[in-house]
């Protein structure tokens, strides 16, 4: 059976689990057998286990620090400085407003930062809304008061995009948004490769990924471990951001790692994953806070061994955005029907790029093709975000080696139309070895919980209500849909639909605690690893009982208390 543990019970297959007579077996209880209200809630073993040595679980990832700040309650409030009336500006419906509010947004960043307002009524954009500045925010009336209605999408703007894979899919599915936070000088070298068909990377080390130099080698150390030894710290500043750069080895020992190594991992076919290999070395962007000698400390803990055979270094990146944010309104896309899949036009939301410790906190996307987007970017929070109107391919989507975000209190509507044929629809999607980034407390009334393979680990999904109708996406050449440690911690599924959201049988090292019955239909769900996954199951057949609720919150909490 994969290895399952399944609460001390032997012998039971995952087809059985899946159906109702496991429930009994299991010494599960029902949201119907036990009230919420009544009910003071069970604690899991794997909560027990997981607080006396957080960081090193080997099913449960450490999150406690995803997000702005390292999981900062509060985001920054800077003086305003600017208002896009000023700038030519008008809601009439009539003016094209982007060049006013880029003009505006570029007036902050060249005054040093500050917070660019937008007053309640409708402004039409014809042209993207560009972020490109550090500590420069852009803040509307309230997500219910303005509104930037854009008539354009990125095929018209910027060019076609295609996939750097080949084919004739348009990177526009996956990439890309009519308000795009990304470096200035990063946004305008990718807009320029595309322009001239060269299909780019998109990440931190420019679009050949040769933008960077090593600052010092990093000594073997453990995951978890925050102080690290350095060859040479003179490179090194309290507050400075450095990418760990991990290469892989003949072997595929890194890939192997992040997959929870073990037999399965070691007896899989990686050297035929093209698409896969192509997302090394891993590049995981994290601030020092500390230089003593070479003792080096960092803003969270690492994410995955380091060993020599990685060739392990700090190295430099092309400059971040960092302290920029999107507040209190929405973006309506003009009404057009969802295009054949993965071919999309680009009329996108909001996408961070290349971004640290930046945010977007109330906004709506309506009538989108992709919602929001996390590509290369870390540490950011996206919180009270909804995606509204026709329907969206990805409503969410994190990609090309993202981490430690967060993604609270999101909403993803019902369709306003039904889908046309030959469409598709993902959810709250994870690939591209991006890890450790959190979804939680979700209303998603459709959807599903999307690996777009690539091997994406140690990702949370918590406290969240789904109506599972979405499908999974991927090539093969991506590999597996799981590393280790993926997490989904108190699941309420409204109908039943196992797809995705019950991995114990699908992802190696992984929990899935505290979800309601489910069963499969349509997209099968096959394991990519062999034997023995050495995932967990508790609280299966349960509905809302799981102590602590939110896993995220407990590991927040648990990290404020111990100081981590």
């Amino acid at each position: 059976m994969n290895g399952n543990d399944t609460a001390g019970t032997p012998g039971i297959s995952r087809r059985t689990l899946l159906g109702g007579a496991a429930v009994g077996a299991l010494g599960a209880v029902t949201a119907a057998a036990v009230p919420a209200a009544a009910d003071p809630g069970r604690v899991p073993q794997l909560w027990r286990e997981f607080a006396r040595d957080p960081v090193r679980h080997p099913q449960i990832p450490y999150v406690g620090r995803a997000g702005y700040g390292g999981g900062s309650l509060r985001l920054p409030r800077p003086p305003v400085v600017a208002d896009v009336r000023d700038f030519g500006a008008v809601a009439d419906g009539r003016t094209d407003c982007a060049p006013a509010i880029n003009r505006a947004l570029a007036a902050a960043g060249e005054a040093g930062g500050g917070t660019v307002t937008v007053p309640a009524g409708t402004f039409r954009i014809d042209g993207l809304v560009r972020l490109g500045h550090s500590h420069v925010v852009l803040r509307g009336a309230g997500s219910g008061r303005t509104t930037l209605y854009a008539t354009r999408n990125l095929t018209e703007l910027i060019g076609p995009y295609g996939s750097r894979y080949g084919g004739d899919k348009s990177s526009w599915s996956w990439a890309g948004g009519l308000m795009w936070l990304a470096p200035q000088a990063r946004w305008d070298t990718l807009t320029e490769a595309i322009r001239a068909r060269q299909w780019p990377f998109e990440g931190w080390t420019g679009n050949r990924r040769d933008e960077w130099r090593a600052l010092t080698a990093v000594a073997p150390a453990r995951r978890g471990d925050r102080t690290v030894t350095v060859a040479d710290p003179a490179g090194l500043r309290p507050g400075a951001l450095v990418l760990l750069r991990l290469a892989d080895d003949a072997g595929h020992t890194l890939l192997r790692h992040m997959a929870g190594d073990g037999p399965g991992p070691a007896a899989y076919t990686w050297a035929d994953k093209s698409k896969l290999l192509s997302y090394l070395p891993y590049e995981w962007p994290v601030r020092v806070t500390r230089v003593h000698g070479r003792r080096v400390t960092l803003e969270r803990p690492l994410p995955l061994d380091v060993r020599p055979e990685w060739e392990p270094h700090f190295t430099t990146h092309v400059p971040e955005l960092t302290g920029a944010g999107v507040e209190g309104l929405t973006l309506e896309a003009v009404e057009t029907p969802q295009r054949p899949h993965l071919l999309d036009l680009g009329h996108n939301g909001v996408v961070l790029q290349c971004a640290y410790d930046c945010w977007v906190d109330d906004v709506t996307v309506r009538h989108t093709d992709n919602g929001f987007g996390l590509v290369a970017a870390s540490a950011c929070t996206l919180r009270r975000t909804r995606v509204a109107g026709r329907g969206s391919h990805h409503p969410y989507f994190c990609r090309e080696g993202s981490h430690d975000n967060l993604i609270e209190d999101f909403t993803i509507e019902e369709r306003t139309v039904p889908a046309p044929p030959g469409t598709q629809l993902h959810g709250i999607n994870v690939e591209g070895l991006s890890s450790y980034n959190v979804w939680s407390r979700g209303d998603m009334r459709t959807g599903t919980f999307d690996s777009h393979r690539g091997l994406p680990f140690a990702d949370v999904r918590t406290d969240i209500t789904v109506t599972n109708d979405g499908r999974h996406g991927g090539d093969a050449s991506a590999g597996p849909l799981f590393g280790a440690r993926f997490t989904h911690w108190n699941i309420r599924v409204t109908n039943g639909r196992a797809g995705l959201v019950r991995i114990d049988g699908l992802a190696p090292y992984s929990a899935t605690v505290g979800i309601n019955e489910v069963r499969e239909f349509d997209q099968t769900d096959v394991p990519d690893f062999d034997g023995d996954l050495h995932s967990r199951l508790e609280l299966y057949g349960t509905s809302d009982v799981v102590r602590p609720r939110n896993l995220y919150e407990a590991q927040r909490a648990l990290t404020r208390g111990a100081g981590r």
